[in-house]
C-alpha cells in the first residue's frame, strides 16, 4: 500500500496546483495543464479518464 499512497501524494500534488492556477478556465486548457502537472510529479495515471473529472470540477470551479 505504500505505492498507492505515494501516488495519491503525487495526484493531490498536481490537482492542487492545477486548481490553484487554472480554476475557472476551459476545460480543454485546464486538462492539458492537469495532465502536465501530474506528469511533472511523477504520477501517471493508468487510465486517461482518470483526469476528466478533476479537470471538469477545476474548469467549473467546483471543490472537490
Amino acid at each position: 500500500m505504500p505505492a498507492v499512497s505515494a501516488f495519491l501524494k503525487k495526484m493531490e500534488r498536481g490537482v492542487d496546483r492545477t486548481r490553484a492556477t487554472h480554476t475557472g478556465q476551459p476545460y480543454s486548457t485546464v486538462r492539458q495543464a492537469l495532465v502536465l502537472a501530474l506528469e511533472e510529479e511523477g504520477a501517471h495515471p493508468m487510465v486517461p479518464q482518470v483526469v476528466d473529472e478533476p479537470a471538469r470540477q477545476i474548469s467549473e470551479g467546483t471543490n472537490r
